[in-house]
């Protein structure tokens, strides 16, 4: 059954990944109009997501956030099938680096990297900063898909951008042997989503809700004595994106344990306020939250 459904599902993927970017989005268009208004996707998750986080707007202003925000969660739908079989020349034109000497900075250091990121703007693109890499490797974190047909095809579409894609229960090991083996790597940890509560080990504050926060990333570069970098992902127009790194300054080691992670959440909760749509509201980050925000 999973064979069946990949071989039914694979040619469309194909498909809109030779298609130019204006057939792209019109197709984009026609998807967000089946997706919002015949699916309704997630909406009930949406609208209360943007009820907490952004309780001050008023319900004009909410509606046009939330069918904002899907309109670019269609076009990131297809950009991502647009990976497949996208050129060198035409990804890194449409998702530029503000800063990259500082990763090159911190590859001269001599230690690996985590970078946190957030499912903010274009997260599927950011794996394009693999190929700019020197002499490190990249390794994007994820949760494999149970059809492995499909996880086959992610990896394939993700490893383009020369990044080596490591599973959330791989991770551990695979940097315990990389440092045994000399070998210095980029580990990208997508910090913004809400952990199991059985394993939340630290809330903190986000949009005045107290919810529990990943904090794998920094606790790993405490224990294994690694760097960290902050990716700011932002959205020029449609089909353009940049990114601005931000290096975590100091020993992680010495700064308190979780003010990394909760700074970025920070980060992220500003980007956020200024231009809210393209955030993913469609899972819920605030289920376990402890209170409600304040009004």
């Amino acid at each position: 059954m999973q064979l069946l459904a990949y071989l039914l599902a694979y040619p469309i993927i194909w498909f809109i990944s030779i298609l130019p970017f204006r057939l792209l989005y019109l197709l984009s268009d026609a998807v967000y109009i089946i997706v919002y208004y015949i699916i309704g996707y997630r909406k009930k998750t949406v609208r209360k997501n943007l009820a907490l986080a952004l309780p001050h707007l008023t319900p004009e202003e909410t509606k046009k956030i939330e069918k904002k925000f899907y309109h670019h969660f269609c076009d990131s739908f297809l950009e991502m099938a647009k990976s497949l079989t996208i050129s060198d020349k035409e990804i890194k034109k449409r998702f530029v680096f503000t800063n990259f000497e500082v990763i090159h900075e911190l590859e001269k250091e001599g230690k690996s990297v985590a970078v946190l990121i957030a499912h903010y703007a274009s997260y599927e693109w950011l794996l394009l900063m693999h190929k700019y890499l020197t002499t490190y490797t990249g390794y994007g974190i994820y949760k494999p898909i149970r059809n492995k047909y499909f996880d086959g095809l992610v990896r394939k579409m993700r490893g383009r951008f020369n990044a080596e894609l490591v599973g959330i229960r791989e991770v551990i090991p695979l940097m315990r042997q990389n440092a045994r083996n000399g070998i210095k790597g980029f580990y990208g940890f997508i910090t913004d989503q809400s952990p199991l509560i059985s394993s939340a080990i630290h809330w903190g504050d986000f949009f005045g809700m107290e919810v529990p926060i990943h904090v794998g990333g920094e606790m790993l570069s405490k224990k294994m004595g690694l760097n960290m970098a902050f990716a700011k992902t932002e959205k020029i127009k449609r089909g353009y994106y940049k990114c601005t790194f931000i290096k975590v300054e100091g020993n992680v080691k010495d700064i308190p344990n979780y003010e990394v992670s909760d700074r970025f959440m920070q980060m992220l909760e500003e980007q956020i306020k200024q231009e809210p749509a393209y955030y993913l509201w469609t899972h819920k980050r605030f289920k376990h939250r402890r209170n409600d925000p304040q009004q």
